[in-house]
């Protein structure tokens, strides 16, 4: 895509500008501070639009609140990668209605993925009549200006056209954390596994240059984040876009260059595009987590090949191998989808098998999903879902097993972890994350929350370990 043609000019994100000092100055006039409910469904990417949304909010004036009825504005973030995702929305949705009859004036709005798909947005027209605004994610930076229409207007507004999407840089953001942030690197994906929507409701893929990814993340460090989770739905295909040639793995050395205590990890890897230059370039960087998500979906060549993921079986299994070298002691995780269309139960048990030969620290795992539009959705599908469900379980059990005992290694051992907030348990009361992004509940003071400390783990399961913290490391 051309450049200058996906990246917003400052002359229209100021004219949102506007559209924001008209929305303080409307909802200015209820005598108190206007309350918006925010509520995310979805990936990391979702949170990190959220919380963009949620700036523009917080400079229209608005406080936030969890409560619908207190709320003069809703803004529903949906996604669209599964089925149950788009049933608690709507669910959710419908419940608004309450809240809708109550107050009239209350200007509700939804957005991401899922609305922008063709089939969901006409529901929400037709059955949804309560429901004020609807954009997909393309129009995110003109939300401002969207807003304004629904508010000022004399229908309902929704903005959810077919477009490849855009760079909208300086959009203001409320991050809910001190301690931890994520940078978007770059939007959209070129894909098109054939069970994924993502690339029809995110549009194509687009880099954030390389300036911009190192003033935010100087930014963060300076104001004392500690831990920049980097987000891409492929940031193995970062830089493909930009005029000046700039990979992934030349933009994490370069960010590893920017001095200070903090943390880089990233997310999503895909495997054909991962290979030993980002394995070396992560293990020679002190700032990058050695901690890698690399979606394997299947142990299957032929449900890979099926899937359009772009590697076999034995390929997957190389890369893994030479991440390993690279970093001995490096944290694999992985998405595993079973039950796609067509597979069988030995090709099941084939993923089972590889998730047995690589020993994953975790998973995220998935009973496959159809979602209308992809090419997946028209293929024939005769097993059913109870029997998907059986091997569904014995690939948990696999896992269950394997991280059980991976955990089980760490008893013993002082590690480093960095305290990112308070659980809620007296018995453990700080949560804390390794390096490799092992989950630690801590036993410590709350002062510690947004440091780095020493922790000797005392136990484990098969999803945490357990410790206690040791001292402060200043170092």
């Amino acid at each position: 895509m051309d450049r200058t043609q996906i990246v917003i000019p400052a002359v229209e994100l100021q004219r949102q500008r506007e559209f924001i000092r008209q929305l303080a100055a409307r909802f200015g006039g209820l005598g108190r501070a206007p309350a918006a409910l925010v509520d995310t469904y979805g990936c990391q990417q979702n949170v990190h639009d959220s919380q963009r949304i949620m700036g523009m909010l917080r400079d229209m004036g608005f406080d936030f609140t969890g409560d619908p009825y207190e709320a003069d504005i809703i803004v529903i973030n949906t996604c669209a990668i599964r089925e149950n995702a788009e049933k608690k929305v709507f669910g959710a949705v419908g419940q608004l209605v309450h809240a809708k009859e109550r107050n009239p004036e209350l200007m509700i709005c939804l957005c991401g993925c899922m609305v922008q798909q063709e089939e969901a947005a006409e529901r929400i027209r037709r059955s949804y009549r309560h429901v004020d605004l609807v954009f997909g994610p393309q129009a995110l930076w003109r939300f401002p200006e969207l807003l304004w229409q629904a508010c000022t207007g004399r229908g309902r507004v929704f903005s959810i056209e077919d477009e490849p999407g855009s760079i909208a840089e300086g959009l203001p953001v409320v991050r809910e954390s001190a301690v931890k942030a994520w940078v978007s690197i770059m939007y959209g994906c070129n894909n098109f596994c054939t069970y994924c929507i993502v690339p029809y409701v995110r549009g194509r893929e687009r880099s954030r240059e390389p300036a911009d990814i190192l003033a935010e993340v100087r930014g963060l460090v300076a104001d004392g984040v500690k831990e920049i989770t980097l987000l891409g739905q492929n940031v193995n295909s970062y830089g493909r876009d930009l005029d000046a040639p700039m990979d992934f793995s030349d933009l994490l050395a370069e960010l590893d260059k920017i001095p200070g205590d903090y943390l880089l990890r990233f997310m999503t890897s895909h495997p054909k595009d991962a290979g030993e230059k980002l394995f070396d370039t992560m293990a020679r960087c002190s700032h990058v987590a050695r901690q890698l998500h690399l979606p394997v979906q299947s142990g299957s060549t032929r449900v890979l090949r099926e899937m359009n993921r772009g590697y076999t079986r034995e390929q997957y299994l190389e890369k893994v191998r030479r991440a390993r070298r690279a970093m001995p002691d490096l944290v694999l995780t992985s998405d595993i989808i079973i039950g796609f269309p067509g597979e069988t139960e030995a090709e099941a048990m084939e993923t089972v098998s590889l998730v047995e030969e690589v020993g994953y620290d975790a998973l995220f795992t998935f009973i496959y999903s159809p979602r209308p539009g992809t090419p997946a959705a028209k293929l024939p599908d005769s097993v059913p879902r109870a029997e998907k469900q059986v091997w569904f379980d014995r690939l948990l059990e696999a896992q269950n097993r394997i991280s059980a005992q991976r955990h089980r290694a760490y008893v013993g051992e002082a590690v480093r972890v960095l305290v990112d907030g308070e659980s809620g348990d007296a018995q453990w009361p700080l949560a804390s994350r390794t390096n490799g992004g092992r989950l630690v509940h801590l036993r410590g003071d709350a002062s510690l929350v947004g440091q780095y400390v020493l922790a000797r783990v005392t136990d484990a399961n098969t999803w945490a370990l357990f410790g206690e913290a040791l001292q402060e490391n200043h170092t």
